[in-house]
């Protein structure tokens, strides 16, 4: 049994980043729907963190929990709604605040002591909320503010319970992850005793019980770090039993398609098949525009690909994916809580009814970097684990509007030349994703002093190291004048180049 730090899902986009966050201090995670938190009490638990929410905690039918979970005896900490629901469940008052706090606020410390031990007197956190502490109930004290909201950070060291308006989960808060340390192993006195070496055997092991001694996995393969790992979890599992399906959508980057059979040909025994579908899916895409439309139809087809190849196998009851955990909190209420839909990921939103195969994703509650590091303990080669991510969709969510045969051919070639000038500058280094994007926007330009009017291509570059939040990264004046210059001259139907500064949030990475 590991040491367990019991995270309560109040329906926020942020839940399973906190428990990414007390992993990286090697202390077991567990995330729950807050009206069946009580079911999850035990000796193992250590504490307990209460996410944030969309909703207000003084409004009636506001998402609650068991108050057993407030008498487990062990520390609290509740972020955002988190810390409002407290405040309302033992005395205190909550109300819509003034003004809004959302991005980044400037915090002052009243306390410095505890749960703010080595924090900068004054820091610089993320805020995203609405309302306000009002009154605090009886026993808690202010530890923080910040110009628009006198209860910053709250606590009852007596009880050790306490509360944080904004987010120490979220990359952007400064000293979050200082935050979440003290609370971990000074309030909760956690040892740190779960590794990334536990989570691959205990992943392994699940696979192979789910399957089976005779089952067998259809995996949808795309080439990237997320398929490439659940592929080396079902190799150790199940070995040939899993049957690895690249599907060529026609909607690759640039020499994708000979990349990912030559790496999986040489690192894995798996027995792997290559469909040529170019032509079914960029069919179904005709005259399709609306983002939300595309997933689901690349979701629909990629099933019904996978079906088709089921059927060669006598036991392939089974669909493995490399879905993680970002796809499932923008596509669906995570854990049965108020989680807002941003997208429909194909892997997830976009899958049918009928499925008629179990799902095998055995990386569903994990971000990028922690697959990373799982494929490593795994034994994957670095190239494999490195690789940038690229949506399972393709090219078809970077292609706004249409996704015609002549627009995907020239984004992909747009793509190429964003790539190749960053990697040969070396610019490419510590950027999460670099890529072009066919905006749909068309505009005015003039070449060989006659008019144009031509798509504008995006350059879109962010920093990010869970893809649950991104910074936009700027490149060297000479890489964007490069690509400008090569797109609008090599590639015709584009006379524009922009590029994207957008961060994640607002924004998403991809634009569809």
């Amino acid at each position: 049994m590991h040491e367990r730090i019991l995270i309560v899902d109040f329906g926020s986009q942020y839940t399973q980043l906190i428990a990414r966050r007390v992993r990286e201090h090697q202390v077991f995670s567990e995330v729950v729907p807050a009206h069946r938190a009580h079911e999850h009490l035990g000796e193992d638990l250590k504490g307990i963190i209460l996410s944030g929410g969309p909703a207000s905690a003084y409004l009636e039918g506001a998402p609650t929990m068991s108050e057993a979970v407030l008498e487990a005896g062990v520390p609290i900490l509740g972020i955002c709604y988190g810390m409002q629901w407290l405040c309302e469940h033992l005395g205190g008052a909550v109300v819509p605040g003034e003004s809004r706090e959302f991005g980044f606020t400037e915090m002052h410390l009243d306390h410095r002591e505890g749960l703010f031990s080595g924090v900068s007197a004054d820091t610089v956190v993320w805020m995203s909320h609405g309302d306000r502490v009002e009154k605090l109930p009886a026993g808690f004290a202010r530890l923080a503010h910040t110009a628009d909201c006198p209860e910053a950070a709250i606590g009852d060291e007596a009880r050790k319970l306490y509360g944080l308006q904004f987010h120490p989960e979220v990359a952007h808060t400064r000293e979050g992850i200082t935050v979440l340390r003290n609370f971990l192993h000074w309030v909760c006195r956690c040892s740190g005793d779960w590794t990334p070496g536990d989570l691959a055997q205990e992943l392994v092991r699940s696979v192979a019980e789910q399957v089976g001694e005779t089952g067998e996995i259809v995996l949808g393969l795309s080439g990237g770090v997320d398929s490439s790992v659940v592929g080396a979890i079902c190799q150790q599992a199940i070995g040939r039993r899993c049957h690895a399906i690249f599907v060529d959508t026609g909607l690759l980057r640039a020499g994708e398609r000979e990349l990912v059979e030559n790496t999986f040909r040489d690192h894995f025994e798996l027995d792997l098949t290559v469909v040529d579908a170019e032509d079914r899916f960029l069919g179904k895409l005709a005259g399709v525009t609306d983002p939300e439309q595309k997933r689901k139809a690349i979701g629909y087809e990629f099933v019904e690909i996978f079906r088709e190849q089921a059927k060669r196998f006598e036991n392939a009851h089974f669909l493995g994916q490399g879905t993680l955990y970002p796809d499932v909190i923008e596509s669906v209420a995570a854990h049965g809580g108020a989680t807002e839909v941003i997208k429909s990921h194909h892997n997830v939103g976009g899958l049918p009814e009928d499925l008629e195969m179990e799902l095998v994703e055995p990386l569903r509650l994990l971000f990028k970097d922690e697959v990373r590091e799982l494929g490593r303990v795994l034994g994957l080669p670095e190239e494999m684990v490195a690789r940038q991510p690229f949506p399972g969709p393709g090219l078809a969510v970077r292609c706004v509007g249409e996704c015609t045969p002549d627009r995907v051919k020239r984004l992909r070639a747009a793509d190429a030349i964003v790539r190749e000038e960053f990697e040969r500058r070396g610019e490419h280094e510590g950027v999460w994703q670099y890529f072009a994007v066919l905006t749909g926007a068309r505009s005015v330009g003039v070449m060989g002093d006659q008019r144009t009017y031509e798509e504008a291509c995006a350059i879109r570059a962010v920093q990010s190291s869970d893809g649950m939040t991104a910074d936009w990264v700027y490149p060297s004046h000479a890489c964007l004048q490069a690509i400008s210059n090569r797109v609008i001259n090599q590639i015709r139907g584009i006379n524009r180049v922009v590029l994207d500064v957008t961060s994640k949030p607002p924004g998403t990475i991809e634009w569809e």
